[in-house]
């Protein structure tokens, strides 16, 4: 799902950290075993998230929706010694491919998994402040995690939602469902002055949010 152009796209694929292999592996998987691979984070836009959660070395990350593990372990890749990452997945099925997935890391033992409803879990995970938040779930509900984050992501800390160029769709005449959605979230954050904020064209676009 990138917007790209593709002879770009590569470029900056091999312009920038190489992709682990452990995570070779795991995109491998992904698109042979799994339906909607195009989900998966992949290289680039996974070295980003990497880069990203090492600049703010969080003690607490929280990921709305894991898929097949891809982002979880690029997110966990920057978490102090002692943090955790809490990732939440609707999908249960996915739960042996995920824990075969995280132990082909490093990274496995600071990964705490939970599968249903991101809404009811959310509210429910003791931990006081979040260092970072991706949000990489079903779309209509994004501004619902937002507005369910925001009170317990620390001063300074991130929240990042993917795919919010909905393929370019955003900024077009299209105005479909979907599209009405993701373009309502951006224009609702763009004057949301509790928070700094910017859209980087990575993949499908990561709207980068830091908390004043």
């Amino acid at each position: 799902m990138e917007i790209l152009d593709p002879t770009l796209q590569t470029y900056l694929d091999n312009h920038c950290e190489p992709e682990p292999e452990a995570l070779q592996v795991i995109n491998r998987e992904t698109y042979l075993k799994v339906l909607r691979p195009h989900m998966l984070s992949g290289h680039y836009q996974g070295r980003v998230l990497s880069f990203l959660s090492k600049m703010v070395q969080p003690e607490a990350i929280l990921e709305v929706g894991t898929f097949t593990g891809y982002a979880t372990i690029c997110l966990a890749e920057g978490l102090t010694e002692d943090g955790v990452i809490h990732t939440i997945e609707v999908n249960r099925e996915l739960e042996p491919m995920l824990n075969s997935h995280f132990n082909l890391t490093n990274v496995s033992k600071k990964i705490k998994q939970h599968f249903g409803d991101a809404t009811a879990i959310i509210p429910a995970l003791d931990v006081k402040k979040w260092d970072l938040v991706f949000i990489d779930a079903d779309k209509k509900n994004n501004y619902t995690y937002f507005q369910l984050v925001l009170n317990k992501v620390r001063s300074g800390g991130l929240i990042i939602i993917d795919n919010v160029l909905w393929k370019g769709k955003v900024y077009g005449e299209d105005n479909d469902a979907d599209t009405a959605l993701i373009r309502e979230l951006n224009d609702r954050i763009s004057v949301d002055s509790r928070v700094e904020k910017m859209i980087l064209p990575v993949r499908d676009g990561l709207l980068v949010i830091r908390k004043k």
